[in-house]
C-alpha cells in the first residue's frame, strides 16, 4: 500500500468529494478556517463560508489546480451559516453541486447549485430541496438514474427526524434498538428535487439484523458515499465518535447493505470523511486529517491514497495516521 499524499497543503480543505469529469479528477471539498468558535459536539466550530474546486490529472504526483471560490454563503438566497459537505453530479451538459447548509432558522437543509463547467462558478437555487434535512449529500448515478444519499447525527441533526418528519424533541434509539440510518432518495429528472420520499439506508450485521445504535464501531454516523465494484454496491460511511471509515455491500442502490469491514482506521482529528473513485485503472480513497494544523480538528487537510480490494471483493484496510 502506498503512502497517502496531501493534495493542497497551502490551505485547509476537508470532506473531499472526487469525481472524474473530462478525463480529470475534480475534487469538491469543504473549506476549513479558523473561525474562533469554541469546539463543541454540534460542530459550531466548523463554520465554513465557501467552496473551492480542485482538479488534477495524476493523483500520486501531479500538480493540483485550485479553481478558486465557486460558491459562497453570501450568494445563497436561503443561507444562514455553515457550508458543510458537498458533492457534484453531471447530467445533460450541466454540473450540479449538492451542498449542506443551515438555513436562517439554523436548520440544516440540502441545496443545489448549477454550472456549465465542472470547475464552476455554481449558481444556487433560490430555495433548498423540498423535504431535505441533515447533511453530507452524495450523488450516485446508474443508467441515467441519480440517487442522493445524506444524513449525519449529532451536529448533523439527523436525530431530530423520524420517517422524514421533524420531532418536537431530538432523540436517539436505545443502544439495543436499530441504529439511526442514513437516507437515500431518487432525484427528479431535472436534478433539483427529490422524486420520492427518502428511504432508510439499512445496514445489517452478519446475521441479517440491523446494526444497533450501541454498536458504535459499525453503525452509521455521517459521510455517506456510494460506489460500485464488480456488480456490487458499496455504501461507505463514518462511524463518527469512534473515528472509523466502514463499508457495507448490497445488491442495489437502496440496499439493504451488509456490514463488511473497515476501510480506514482512525486518523489525527475528530472527523473522518471521504470519497472513493476509479481513475486510470486504479481506485483511490480521498479523505482528510488534521496533521498539518497540529491536530486542530476544525482545520483539516485533504489527502489521497490508493485503495485496493481482496479477491473476494472486500476492501483492504488502510491504517490511518494517528500520530505525528
Amino acid at each position: 500500500m502506498k503512502q497517502a499524499r496531501y493534495l493542497f497543503p497551502k490551505d485547509y480543505m476537508a470532506d473531499p468529494s472526487a469525481h472524474v469529469f473530462d478525463g480529470k479528477i475534480y475534487i469538491y471539498p469543504s473549506h476549513d478556517w479558523e473561525s474562533g468558535i469554541a469546539e463543541n459536539d454540534n460542530g459550531d466550530h466548523f463554520n465554513m463560508k465557501d467552496y473551492h474546486v480542485f482538479s488534477l490529472e495524476d493523483v500520486e504526483n501531479g500538480e493540483v489546480t485550485d479553481h478558486g471560490v465557486v460558491l459562497s454563503v453570501e450568494n445563497i438566497p436561503w443561507s444562514g451559516r455553515q457550508l458543510w459537505d458537498s458533492d457534484t453530479a453531471f447530467k445533460d451538459g450541466k454540473y450540479y453541486l449538492y451542498f449542506s447548509m443551515k438555513d436562517k432558522n439554523d436548520i440544516f437543509r440540502l441545496g443545489v447549485a448549477v454550472s456549465d463547467k465542472p470547475y464552476g462558478p455554481f449558481i444556487p437555487q433560490d430555495n433548498p430541496i423540498k423535504g431535505s434535512y441533515s447533511i453530507d449529500p452524495c450523488v450516485f448515478e446508474e443508467n441515467g438514474q441519480y440517487y442522493i444519499y445524506f444524513g449525519g447525527i449529532w451536529g448533523g441533526q439527523l436525530q431530530r427526524y423520524r420517517k422524514n418528519k421533524a420531532l418536537e424533541c431530538a432523540s436517539f434509539p436505545a443502544d439495543n434498538e436499530p441504529a439511526l440510518c442514513g437516507k437515500v432518495a431518487r432525484l427528479r429528472d431535472d436534478m433539483l428535487e427529490f422524486d420520492e420520499e427518502p428511504r432508510d439506508v439499512i445496514i445489517l450485521d452478519e446475521h441479517g439484523n440491523p446494526l444497533t445504535q450501541g454498536d458504535t464501531n459499525r453503525r452509521f454516523f455521517e459521510a455517506s458515499w456510494m460506489h460500485k465494484y464488480n456488480g456490487k454496491y458499496y455504501f461507505s460511511y463514518s462511524t463518527g465518535d469512534t473515528h472509523l471509515l466502514c463499508y457495507a455491500i448490497g445488491d442495489n442502490p437502496y440496499g439493504p447493505f451488509t456490514y463488511s469491514g473497515v476501510i480506514l482506521t482512525p486518523v489525527v482529528g475528530w472527523t473522518t470523511h471521504h470519497s472513493i473513485v476509479e481513475y486510470r485503472g486504479k481506485w483511490y480513497l480521498f479523505h482528510h486529517d488534521s496533521v498539518p494544523s497540529g491536530g486542530k480538528t476544525w482545520l483539516r487537510s485533504m489527502k489521497a491514497i490508493e485503495l485496493e480490494y481482496n479477491n473476494d471483493g472486500t476492501i483492504k484496510t488502510i491504517e490511518g495516521l494517528e500520530s505525528y
